[in-house]
């Protein structure tokens, strides 16, 4: 009670405040004067005359500002205390102590881990989340947002940091639904408020058992809001009662007004099925006596309707139930209501058209009457109206409809297929039928529609381009058409007057019979030949186009990029148009015909002839079209175009011209065609050379499928002699180099006769000078060599080679002893050892006893020589074989991957290196070996010092190396320098970012061509250490490169310190637009000699004078001499000072000061103007500097244009008119008292008047002054707040405040 008569106060509060507001506002506007200009006096509307200083009302100029609430409220009603709204974000503060914790292990609760989990719960929940570790190890949680979102986080943070207990409660299953909630809403809100997590077992399951788990507090609140939702669903029951559903409204009430009372009497809910649904059970809920009330009421407004009620049934037609039943029931409902008597209606699917009614007999005869009125309320009338007319019975944008409501309100007009329903009043239905039968006749008398079916394809062309042909029907004859295109039809409908629509008709019947009659064809022509179809300036296609008038020739754009041209028109033009095109296609590419002539260069001008004459007359004699290259092109071939024998003729009669004039001679040299390529050399370049060596002839090969010998030279006749020479001995030359002959051997010798990696085979090339070429996989003859340059050489390496091959032929045996021991080694992995050493030795068959006879014989077939190497390699390799032993080397397994490297790398070079076998050790055998000492070389030093590891050795850590006793010790002593050290080095913390580059580029780099590892110290620890680890060898490496860098890092510190020798010089700052030069370029140059860097100060540097010269001290003295000897050549010069009225500055500088660059330039002095930044300055004074007799030319010079500009604008400038404002009238009075306005002649010597104003007044003269404008007492700024009010009277000349 209390906080609805709060509630209601705050509202009346609420409600008053808006009065109180607009009071307070119509109090200051009472005194408010209106604050636009428009009524500010102003000397124009003055009532004085002549000169009078008009004056004004200080509160006219200055109007009061409105004055704050607590200025205003001693004048109105206390104004109420506003509302306050308060912000949906809360704080909440959360402990969780020690002894609460999940868990203190620092390893999962480390500082980093639980920040992470806040993050998750504020993306989770949107709530933010501070945390706090004490030092007992507490943590303290400052959880933002809102209250929901509280909850949300609050249960997330116990869950994810608090000991989490569980309890287990037994609750019936059938209260599971109470506090499940609707859709599990109710327990989520549950796990919220108590921060747990509840299980309640699923719907299969049997169990009664619902599982709590969070802090021991949340348990016990969860337990005791489940207890207490159990313990009220066991005060609550349900209960049935059979009631027929003819008395169901009766209980239900009109409106559910009889069931919204026995809820609120007896407290129980009451079930009662909706009219719709054929059930007669009603289901009251709730608690048992509350049921029981609820029960019996129900049962006794049923036995009192059973005695009471009768039934009275009447026919109302089926179209007017609805009206009966009315919007959602609403009219049965208020019958009810109104009579007390039921209204029974047949279901909408049946036929019937009985109405029921229900009730008591005295009421039935008024329910009656209802009813009828009710079914006769509204007519319902169908007007039979064709489709197409009823947008005309809409009309023109709802015009006739939009008349209909005005005149007949409240009816319903629905257009059907071929109908209109009109429903509403019945007299204002017959109006409204009235009014559309009227529309519908008139229609129906003067307009019609005719429908045409058309094909699809002329539709384009009834249309026409941008729809030009249906406009013009519309427009002309009234009507209206449109293409229908549904169901697999195609129609064209014509909609109006009866006249216009037989003409358009008609017209379109004519186009549709012309367009039937037409045909279209594609023709297929190289696009290449259209521009010639089409001819100059279209002349040859126009001439088609005039023949067959009636036909569409369409010929595709370039663009297009297609051979197809279009004819389209009646079908026997498009026949004829089609043939007379290929005519003319054909003609075209007859005439197409293209042969290239060369003819030297000289001679081209005699095929022109004078003016062009002879070329002139070629081409008009033989019809073609002849192309010469331009005259600076060095091409000398002419290109000649049109018929084939009109070409072949104007080609002779070019040649002609050319023989006559020269002694041109054709020669046949004959080479043989294997030379070809040498002699043309890479890319025609050889050849090229020649012909440009011997007067640009030609020389033409024959083609590579001719297999002829002839090569043609054509040209001057020395010039051909010269090019033939010279063909003939570059032919000689490679014929003398190019002899060859041919050698036979058995294919598995040439392995012998190349020898190990070609050593026998580049002693013979050494020795004679021959190439010796010997079959590949792809040649058919594997036993063919060819030797090839000159005979003597090839002879003597063909003697050398044959007396080899004759030895390897003359086939023997031998044997060597092998032990049998060794006999596994030579045929193991399928014979490959024995399969190397036949082919190194010339293919020598090798046999090896079989296993079990005991013999250590091995038999070599082959060529003696072969033999004799075959028994030196099986020697050789059993000498290594006796001679093998196997070593160990212990270190430590977790160093292996980094012996062996990248894919084996390392290793597989230390085994090819030393011809060993190494073999790593199972890294999952960690027995012990006893006798050894876990160490990087075997003798028990790790690390370097020779000091043992106490880590025992495991078989893991034993690397065996098999091979010779020398190359073992050399492999395990280079397995041993494999091993990683780390080495710390002292560099300069200032170089650790020159190292490590940007984004760590340098030391990666560094890292990777040395292959070393690289630990650089953090930067805020400033430290000099750095770690390098890798092979010794690799580390040393690395440490003399750091060592370089270190020097070069020291004498670059030292010469940056030379180089930041800093010189100050004190210049005039009038001087330093001279020393920056004209876009920098004195300055730079300055830079740029003595390579320094010279700064000039700063707009706001105290000192103006100083510039400072930085770099080599020998180079900064020297520019600085050179600085003063330029300051030094400027003091020399002439100053002058002139005055020129401000307004003409402009004017002189000119657009973007081209007009004082020029004076500049043609004068040689420096012109400048006073600045508008220093109000010191003269705003008129024009200063000139340079040599005396150019200052006083161009004084004379600008002097000169000032007067003339002075004479011919300002003289004839009219008076600006002035604003109206009162800052005109302060403009003015400082103008005249200054004496700068002499033409203003009324000006007045007083100024400005303001009357009344606060330091006029009498009561406060004392000890004011006008007002300060610097004044934020007088003049306080707004929004940013206002000075403290003082407790001493103020004397500002404004007044006290408000």
């Amino acid at each position: 009670m209390q906080a609805a008569v709060m509630e209601e106060s705050n509202a009346t509060n609420i409600e008053q405040q808006p009065n109180a507001l607009n009071n307070g506002q119509e109090l200051v506007s009472s005194n408010e004067q209106p604050s636009s200009p428009t009524p500010v006096a102003t000397p124009t509307s003055s009532t004085g005359t002549g000169n009078a200083t008009p004056a004004f009302s200080y509160d006219d100029l200055f109007p009061a500002l409105p004055t704050n609430s607590s200025a205003a409220a001693p004048l109105g009603p206390a104004a109420p205390a506003i509302a306050r709204v308060t912000s949906s974000q809360k704080t909440q503060v959360l402990h969780v102590p020690m002894e609460e914790r999940k868990s203190t292990e620092s390893e999962k609760f480390g500082e980093g881990e639980s920040k992470r989990i806040c993050q998750q719960i504020t993306k989770e929940t949107g709530a933010q989340i501070e945390i706090v570790s004490g030092k007992n190890q507490s943590l303290t949680f400052l959880i933002k947002g809102k209250q929901s979102e509280l909850l949300d986080a609050r249960r997330k943070i116990l869950m994810s940091f608090s000991t989490q207990a569980s309890r287990q409660v037994n609750v019936p299953r059938e209260h599971y639904r109470v506090i499940l909630g609707k859709r599990g809403e109710r327990l989520r809100e549950l796990e919220r408020l108590t921060s747990t997590r509840i299980n309640i077992p699923h719907q299969g399951d049997e169990s009664d058992v619902i599982t709590i788990a969070g802090t021991k507090e949340g348990i016990e609140r969860a337990e005791q809001e489940i207890r207490q939702l159990s313990a009220e669903q066991y005060k609550k029951s349900s209960d049935r009662t059979t009631v027929p559903k003819i008395y169901h409204p009766f209980i239900v009430g009109p409106y559910n007004e009889n069931l919204n009372k026995l809820q609120e009497e007896t407290g129980a809910k009451i079930n009662v099925p909706p009219q719709q649904v054929q059930k007669e059970e009603i289901i009251i809920s709730g608690e048992k006596e509350a049921v029981a009330a609820a029960k019996a009421k129900v049962e006794a407004i049923y036995k009192e309707m059973e005695k009471k009620c009768s039934t009275v049934s009447v026919e109302v037609a089926k179209p007017q139930h609805r009206y009966v039943i009315g919007p959602k029931g609403s009219t049965i409902a208020e019958i009810l209501q109104l009579t007390g008597v039921s209204v029974e209606m047949p279901p909408n699917d049946s036929i019937l058209e009985t109405i029921t009614l229900r009730g008591p007999q005295v009421a039935l005869g008024n329910a009656l009457t209802v009813v009828y009125q009710k079914a006769n309320s509204v007519k319902s009338v169908e007007i039979n109206a064709p489709h197409w007319i009823h947008k005309y019975v809409i009309g023109r944008k709802g015009a006739n409809m939009k008349q209909l409501e005005e005149d007949c309100p409240n009816v319903n007009v629905n257009c059907l297929e071929n109908k209109i329903k009109l429903e509403g009043d019945p007299e204002n239905v017959d109006r409204a039928v009235s009014y559309l039968n009227d529309i519908i006749r008139n229609y129906e008398e003067n307009f019609t529609y005719e429908v045409m079916t058309v094909n699809p394809s002329y539709y384009k062309h009834i249309i026409g381009k941008a729809g030009a042909n249906v406009n013009r029907l519309k427009d002309e004859l009234k009507v209206n058409i449109n293409i229908e295109e549904r169901e697999g039809q195609n129609n064209i409908r014509i909609e109006g007057p009866k006249e216009g629509v037989r003409q358009a008709q008609l017209e379109l019947q004519e186009k549709i019979d012309k367009l039937e009659n037409e045909k279209s064809k594609d023709v297929i022509i190289d696009r290449r030949l259209h521009r010639s179809i089409i001819g100059a300036k279209g002349e040859k296609i126009r001439e088609v186009k005039d023949r067959y008038r009636q036909v569409t020739i369409t010929i595709p754009t370039p663009q297009e990029n297609t051979d197809i041209v279009k004819l389209r028109g009646p079908k026997e033009d498009v026949d004829k148009c089609h043939k007379d095109l290929l005519k003319l296609v054909k003609e075209i590419q007859e005439s197409s015909h293209i042969i290239e002539v060369p003819i030297f260069k000289q001679f081209h001008k005699f095929v022109i002839g004078k003016g062009g004459a002879n070329i002139k007359k070629i081409r008009d004699e033989t019809q073609t079209k002849i192309d010469l290259p331009a005259e600076g092109d060095t091409n000398e071939v002419i290109v000649i175009t049109g018929k084939k024998e009109n070409v072949l003729e104007a080609k002779e009669r070019i040649q002609k011209i050319q023989n006559e004039l020269s002694d041109i001679v054709t020669e046949e040299v004959q080479i043989s065609p294997k030379y070809y390529n040498s002699i043309i050399g890479t890319g025609g370049k050889l050849i090229s050379s020649i012909m440009e060596e011997c007067g640009g002839v030609t020389i033409k090969f024959p083609n590579s499928d001719s297999k002829s010998d002839k090569v043609t030279i054509r040209g001057p006749k020395d010039d051909v002699e010269k090019a033939k020479a010279q063909l003939l001995e570059l032919a000689n030359e490679r014929q003398q180099a190019s002899f060859s002959v041919e050698v036979r051997a058995k294919q598995q010798h040439h392995k012998f006769l190349i020898g190990k990696n070609g050593a026998s085979i580049r002693k013979i090339r050494d020795a004679t000078g021959a190439r010796i070429i010997f079959p590949s996989n792809e040649d058919s003859d594997k036993e063919a060599i060819i030797i090839i340059g000159k005979e003597e050489s090839v002879n003597k390496a063909k003697e050398q080679l044959e007396a080899i091959i004759k030895e390897c032929d003359e086939v023997t045996e031998g044997e060597v002893t092998v032990d049998p021991k060794h006999h596994k080694h030579f045929v193991a992995k399928r014979g490959t050892i024995l399969h190397r050493i036949s082919e190194e030795c010339g293919g020598v068959m090798i046999s090896f006893p079989r296993p079990g006879t005991n013999s250590d014989k091995v038999t070599i077939k082959g060529a003696k020589e072969c033999i004799e190497a075959a028994k030196q390699r099986i020697e050789e390799t059993v000498a290594d074989l006796e001679a093998q032993t196997t070593i160990e080397v212990v270190i430590p397994q977790r160093q292996h991957r980094t012996i062996m490297g990248a894919r084996g790398f390392k290793v597989q070079q230390v085994t090819s290196e030393f011809d060993v076998q190494i073999k790593f050790p199972d890294r999952d055998a960690t027995e012990p070996v006893e006798g050894l000492t876990n160490g990087v070389n075997g003798d028990g030093s790790e690390g370097g010092e020779g000091e043992p590891s106490a880590e025992p050795v495991r078989q893991c850590d034993v690397i065996r190396i098999t091979g010779r006793i020398e190359k073992c010790n050399a492999a395990k002593q280079a397995l041993i320098d494999l091993i990683p050290i780390e080495e710390e080095l002292n560099v300069p913390f200032d170089l650790h970012r020159t190292i490590i580059g940007p984004r760590g580029a340098n030391v990666r780099q560094f890292m990777s061509t040395h292959d070393v590892h690289v630990e650089l110290p953090p930067s805020d620890l400033k430290s000099d250490i750095i770690k390098v680890s890798g092979t010794p060898a690799r580390v040393a490496e690395a440490r003399e490169a750091l060592e370089k860098m270190i020097e070069d890092y020291e004498a670059d510190r030292a010469d940056r310190e030379l180089r930041s020798f800093v010189l100050q010089v004190e210049v005039d700052p009038e001087y330093h637009s001279k020393l920056i030069g004209r876009q920098g370029a004195v300055i730079n140059k300055l830079r740029a000699d003595h390579d320094v860097n010279i700064s000039l100060p700063k707009r706001d540097d105290p000192n103006q004078r100083i510039i400072s010269i930085t770099g080599y001290q020998a180079k900064a003295e020297a520019a600085r001499d050179a600085i003063l000897e330029i300051v030094g050549e400027l003091q020399t010069l002439h100053r002058d000072v002139i005055e020129i009225d401000t307004r003409i500055h402009s004017h002189i500088i000119g657009h973007r000061g081209r007009t004082i660059r020029k004076i500049i330039d043609d004068y040689k002095v420096d012109i400048k103007f006073p600045s508008a930044d220093d109000p010191q300055a003269n705003p008129n004074a024009v200063t000139i500097i340079g040599k005396e007799e150019d200052v006083e030319n161009a004084k004379e010079m600008l002097l000169s244009m000032a007067e003339d500009y002075e004479r011919d604008y300002l003289e004839n400038l009219p008076p600006s008119p002035q604003p109206q404002t009162v800052g005109a009238f302060l403009t003015g009075g400082a103008g005249a008292s200054s004496g700068s306005a002499g033409a203003g002649g009324g000006s007045n010597e007083n100024g400005f008047i303001i009357k009344d104003a606060p330091w006029e007044k009498k009561q406060q003269a004392k000890n004011l002054t006008a007002p300060n404008t610097q004044s934020q007492e007088d003049f306080p700024v707004f929004a940013a707040g206002g000075a403290s009010v003082a407790a001493t009277p103020i004397t500002s000349v404004w007044g006290p405040k408000n």
